[in-house]
């Protein structure tokens, strides 16, 4: 009796071991916090619901997948930060602008650089995303500007690429995200998204690079469209330092717009471009002198009146100009 009390209490104990270990680790499966960590994980293709994710610094960061956040660009301590409180080893940046490596590497964050426009993603860059994102250090945070175009579509891709995610759910990314419509290229890449072969994508050679070198053209225009973002905040905060970006300085802003315009007009490369292209860049160039001009005149005045209607509606032109650039020849899937 005593040694089949003593087989019976063994048998407990092992089923009581087991249901430990299982509770275990469900508990840390469902301790795993939204931004990922820092295990190895499987690369195989999940069903996870893509879900935005609260946050004090950074634009739009939505969650695609235990490895791999999508965001806009961190800028400043806080944000890069926050980035490595959340667990973030590795950051992509897709966006033209040159990256912020030195306060990265503050706080232990490796930068990678791998730039595409609003035309789509060509095919070397996708394999590349892809190799990124399942071989390098993670969770891994990707981001162009604003988190709202770019960079949900390179990190869908990828993940669909890297057999992260199953295809079908990139462009409910890019939805989420806000991506808009008339972005045909990065929609048409999020569809077209498969799976690579893992051996295509070990075999695959890249030197993955802190900083890209891109064209002076395409350089000068990520510039520009930094500084006009910075103008139509001015002009939403009637004419003053916007209250969440108080270091912008309205005739400094309209200053730089008028500044860049003028240089690139007078570029070899703008030269030989068609004519209703250096069309919308001279009127935008006129627009910004007489921007400059009745901005001197206001602030002159003491800024006793509200701003004149004229300066919104310069910026008003500005814009139509760059919209109409941009649907013409910046945003043209590559395939057409």
């Amino acid at each position: 009796m005593a040694e089949l009390f003593m087989v019976g209490s063994l048998r407990r104990s092992a089923r009581v071991y087991r249901l430990i270990r299982i509770s275990t680790l469900l508990i840390g499966v469902c301790c795993s916090y939204e931004w990922g960590n820092n295990s190895t994980l499987a690369q195989t293709a999940t069903n996870v619901t893509p879900r935005r994710i609260e946050n004090s610094n950074l634009p739009n960061p939505i969650r695609i997948h235990d490895r791999v956040i999508s965001g806009g660009l961190p800028e400043g301590d806080e944000a890069f930060r926050e980035l490595a409180e959340r667990g973030i080893k590795t950051i992509i940046s897709v966006d033209g602008m040159t990256p912020d490596i030195d306060t990265a590497a503050k706080y232990g964050l490796h930068y990678v650089h791998l730039p595409h426009g609003y035309d789509g993603i060509p095919a070397s860059r996708v394999k590349e995303l892809a190799k990124a994102v399942k071989e390098l250090q993670g969770p891994i945070y990707i981001h162009c500007h604003h988190g709202k175009h770019r960079s949900p579509a390179a990190a869908s891709v990828a993940c669909v690429s890297a057999g992260l995610i199953p295809s079908s759910q990139a462009v409910a990314i890019l939805e989420l995200a806000g991506t808009n419509p008339n972005y045909k290229g990065l929609y048409k890449a999020a569809e077209k998204a498969a799976p690579i072969s893992p051996d295509q994508l070990s075999d695959l050679e890249v030197e993955f690079k802190e900083v890209q070198a891109i064209p002076p053209m395409a350089e000068a225009m990520v510039t520009m469209s930094h500084t006009h973002n910075h103008l139509v905040a001015i002009a939403n905060a009637s004419w003053k330092s916007p209250p969440n970006h108080p270091d912008l300085d309205p005739a400094h802003e309209v200053l730089l717009n008028r500044e860049l315009y003028a240089e690139l007009l007078r570029t070899n490369e703008v030269t030989g471009k068609p004519a209703d292209f250096r069309a919308w860049l001279l009127d935008s160039q006129q627009a910004t002198e007489e921007l400059e001009q009745q901005l001197e005149k206001w602030n002159a005045s003491g800024n006793r009146f509200a701003p004149p209607e004229s300066l919104d509606k310069l910026v008003q032109r500005i814009s139509a100009n760059c919209k109409a650039c941009h649907v013409k020849y910046r945003d043209v899937p590559l395939t057409e």
